[in-house]
């Protein structure tokens, strides 16, 4: 047991991924780029800490004419769209149909927030029946939460037109305002203009923001339609490339994700979604040195937020967590607009979280949602942070309002386990019928070609099928090698009493000096079983001294099992 945050991308997060239980800025998030300025200097990463322990990957594809990094991130002076998972204030939009050759999508009519809730709650009480029928129609029925009910309640007030623009749509302008409102302006202005292949991959890279800041990932095969259809009318062109990286991203190809970005940056090499993208391509596919001089390389080519974010998680899974927040905090203190302000903010939160100073998380969630009262993945790492402090009240609120809107794996297996912990009547019932909704939204991720593998490892050891877990967990390692898929793997086969096959890779997801709770929580348990008694008691000191309340089960786990083996 542990937090079960988003994947290291998600995020966030981390991804990015909410908050996670690592998870770094999400792929491919912010408007893309065009040009960049004159390179600035960024913080040299040469001089990290490196792992003896850990093997250097074989690096990626390499971008020509990486500049040598310098020794600080240069905050640059116009506000820089967050690239982090940033979520819509708007009603979740319907998923509409797909992009045709001609034609951009139109999307369904908005309802609101007490019907998105409505929604849900109906979503979860037919949970009940998923796993007897065997989960028969659970993707569409997720469908209807992650869009508002509007199928099952009916269309709202039909949308306000938006006329067509007359020259090509800017894709700058969907960082700094409404994503919805940018998405039917470029699809009224495509109805007009349908050569444009610029606003094609602008609709194509909004489409892949909207299914990662909703969590609908039936948007994904719109955003595939309208990339393709850019690259058809202008071959080669970097802005689709780059858009093609962050979709691929997002389903967790990431070995395609990094073929993209390596195309679009030979196109383009200031592009911000293409540099953003290859740092996190690198990162998920565990070849963390060359994801740390493609960060320097980011920095020196196009400094600002999305950047600096990546640049501070790399730190941060070496062991360098001072790095890590000195970087956020010349992020945040350089942040200009709503959006980068609450992002960073909830990064810092994070980060804070991470180390156990629940203090210091509170004031920085409580910093991003004064800057946007609505911004979910500052809502759940509040509620974790609350629930870690001991107000599991607060945090079973916070984390309800959290799921309503937004049902991801991570804040569906903390809102079943809150409820596990607390144990009121019915709370059993309430926590199974969180774990089932994680269930459907992996059937949904992989019906839209997202590899969804390690989301199911880690709730699934936990919450669901042990034999499921592992499968999927080897699957997903044998993809990526990173501590995140090595701790999946070992938690998975310990899960099913495979204990001495487990130790390796507890230990390997330890080995690169990340400071995760849940990570030693799960290397100390592995110990104890494999009968390293020393070894197992100092690996769950560790994680509660880190991190006490790292888990609404696993913390309690961890000190029942480290008073038996005194």
């Amino acid at each position: 047991m542990g937090p079960r945050g988003q994947d290291e991308d998600m995020d966030g997060q981390k991804d990015s991924g909410g908050p996670t239980t690592g998870g770094g800025p999400a792929a491919g998030g912010g408007p893309a780029a065009g040009g960049g300025p004159a390179a600035g200097g960024g913080p040299t990463l040469a001089t990290a800490p490196t792992v003896a322990t850990e093997p250097t990957p074989a690096a990626g594809p390499t971008v020509a004419t990486e500049p040598t990094p310098a020794t600080a991130p240069t905050v640059a002076t116009e506000p820089t769209p967050a690239t982090g998972p940033t979520v819509a204030t708007e009603p979740v939009l319907a998923a509409g149909p797909t992009v045709a050759a001609e034609e951009p999508s139109e999307s369904a009519s908005d309802v609101g927030p007490d019907q998105r809730v409505a929604a849900v709650r109906r979503f979860a009480a037919a949970g009940r029946r998923w796993r007897t029928a065997q989960l028969a129609g659970c993707a569409a029925l997720l469908a209807v939460a992650l869009t508002g009910g509007a199928i099952a309640l009916g269309a709202g007030p039909a949308p306000a037109t938006v006329p067509a623009a007359s020259t090509a749509v800017d894709p700058g302008a969907l960082g700094g305002g409404d994503l919805d409102a940018g998405i039917a302006t470029l699809q009224a202005h495509l109805r007009t203009q349908p050569k444009d292949s610029g606003s094609w991959a602008t609709l194509g890279l909004a489409y892949v923001e909207q299914a990662r800041t909703k969590g609908d990932p039936s948007r994904y095969p719109q955003a595939d339609k309208a990339l393709r259809r850019s690259l058809a009318l202008a071959p080669g062109n970097d802005q689709a490339l780059a858009g093609q990286a962050a979709l691929a991203a997002a389903r967790h190809d990431f070995k395609d994700a990094l073929t993209y970005a390596d195309r679009a940056l030979r196109q383009n090499p200031y592009s911000e979604r293409a540099l953003s993208s290859r740092v996190d391509a690198l990162v998920e596919l565990g070849q963390y040195a060359q994801a740390s001089k493609a960060a320097g390389t980011a920095d020196a080519r196009k400094p600002g937020v999305p950047v600096f974010t990546r640049y501070a998680y790399v730190h941060e899974l070496r062991g360098d967590v001072a790095t890590a927040r000195r970087v956020l905090e010349q992020a945040l203190a350089g942040a200009t607009s709503p959006g980068d302000t609450a992002y960073v903010a909830a990064q810092l939160g994070q980060l804070a979280w991470n180390q156990g100073d629940y203090r210091t998380a509170l004031t920085y969630y409580a910093r991003a949602l004064a800057a946007d009262d609505t911004y979910l993945p500052a809502l759940e790492g509040r509620a974790r942070a609350q629930a870690a402090s001991g107000d599991r009240a607060s945090a079973i609120k916070g984390m309800e309002t959290v799921v309503s809107r937004y049902p991801l794996p991570g804040p569906l297996v903390e809102l079943g386990e809150l409820y596990e912990a607390r144990g009121a009547a019915g709370d059993r019932a309430r926590a199974r019928r969180q774990y089932a909704l994680v269930d459907a939204w992996i059937a949904l991720a992989r019906a839209n070609g997202v590899n969804a593998d390690l989301d199911t490892a880690l709730a699934a050891a936990d919450h669901g099928d042990k034999a499921a877990a592992l499968r999927a967990a080897r699957a997903e390692w044998a993809r990526r090698h990173t501590v995140h898929t090595a701790d999946a793997l070992a938690w998975a086969l310990h899960a099913n009493g495979r204990d001495a096959e487990a130790l390796p890779y507890a230990r390997r997801a330890t080995a690169t000096g990340y400071r995760n709770a849940a990570f030693l929580y799960h290397r100390g348990m592995i110990e104890l079983a494999t009968g390293h008694r020393a070894a197992g008691r100092a690996s769950l000191t560790s994680a509660l001294r880190l991190n006490p309340g790292f888990s609404p089960l696993g913390a309690a786990e961890a000190r029942k099992a480290l008073g038996a083996a005194k």
